[in-house]
């Protein structure tokens, strides 16, 4: 590949590692997802960094970051703007909203109505939003990261499953070991570390490196493989409703950019192993009885990843 795909993730894994203490497997995956084109939804209680991820991976890539706080009473056009008619010129004016930007933080997604959460629908999936009937693109790179807590639900609203589907990753981050918690403290009782870090790749890097991926080869025998995982959630006895094609082409997409990131240019079997849950786990829905068993989505495709042969391995005839 002409691009370091490699070198450039962790340029920009190290210097978010500066921020976030002990979570390096986290920061790969929201990498994943900037290469693959993808969207991040980001799924934990407050206080473990979800905001604070969001915005070191905007300065890394020294990209505009905008937030939007959601609540019940956010509108459409809060999001995505609004024409306004300009006496003098006796034209209307596109007020841009806050999702033009790179990097979007979308914070408790789930707080808003349907009706402005469905706003980021045509702006996740093809890049642009539309306005009285005007189209307006989007910069690139574009990265939507929205939080949700899974805890609290008074107030809320469930996230559709179209709008979920728009979501490549869902991801936690989780609470920090005691001896990074410590460090945090140490580190920020004069100054955040997040006012420290500064950009060490530009967005046109971001772009060469998401056009590299692309051309990460994928062998039939491995498409093959991602398409029997995605089948086997739709026919598991637990399953109401199974991941789409859609997930399919996720595990696609996000195994090219772990490849690349390791230094290959070519997709293994471990590479779509390591993608499944997050790519998967909030595109299945378990029927009620499961529910009642307390089984969960991740288990299902623990139980799934095992049935389904990996390329390459002869399965065993026990007699």
């Amino acid at each position: 590949m002409l691009v370091d795909v490699a070198s450039i993730a962790q340029r920009i894994s190290e210097n978010i590692q500066k921020v976030i203490l002990g979570k390096k497997d986290e920061i790969e995956l929201a990498i994943l997802a900037l290469l693959s084109k993808g969207h991040i939804l980001l799924e934990d209680v407050p206080g473990v960094g979800k905001t604070v991820l969001a915005k070191s991976l905007a300065a890394s890539l020294g990209c505009s970051f905008k937030r939007i706080q959601f609540t019940p009473d956010l509108l459409p056009s809060d999001v995505i703007g609004v024409s306004i008619y300009n006496q003098k010129t006796g034209e209307f004016e596109y007020r841009p909203g806050p999702i033009i930007a790179q990097v979007v933080l979308a914070d408790e997604i789930n707080r808003a109505t349907p009706k402005t959460q469905s706003a980021l629908l045509e702006a996740m999936e093809e890049k642009q939003v539309t306005v009285d009937g005007v189209t307006h693109s989007l910069p690139e790179p574009f990265l939507v990261i929205a939080t949700e807590n899974p805890i609290e639900y008074e107030g809320t609203f469930p996230l559709p499953e179209a709008q979920l589907d728009r979501f490549l990753i869902r991801m936690a981050i989780g609470y920090p070991d005691k001896s990074d918690e410590i460090s945090v403290l140490e580190s920020q009782h004069i100054r955040h570390p997040l006012e420290e870090i500064g950009q060490v790749v530009s967005p046109a890097d971001i772009l060469e490196a998401q056009e590299a991926v692309k051309s990460v080869y994928v062998d039939r025998l491995i498409s093959e493989y991602i398409v029997n995982i995605t089948s086997a959630t739709r026919e598991h006895p637990d399953v109401y409703l199974g991941a789409s094609p859609r997930g399919s082409l996720g595990i696609y997409r996000v195994a090219q950019a772990r490849a690349a990131i390791s230094g290959r240019d070519y997709v293994i079997p471990d590479d779509v192993k390591s993608v499944v849950l997050p790519v998967l786990s909030h595109r299945i829905i378990l029927n009620p009885s499961a529910r009642m068993r307390e089984v969960t989505t991740e288990s299902v495709i623990s139980n799934v990843l095992e049935s389904v042969t990996v390329p390459g391995t002869r399965s065993v005839i026990r007699r």
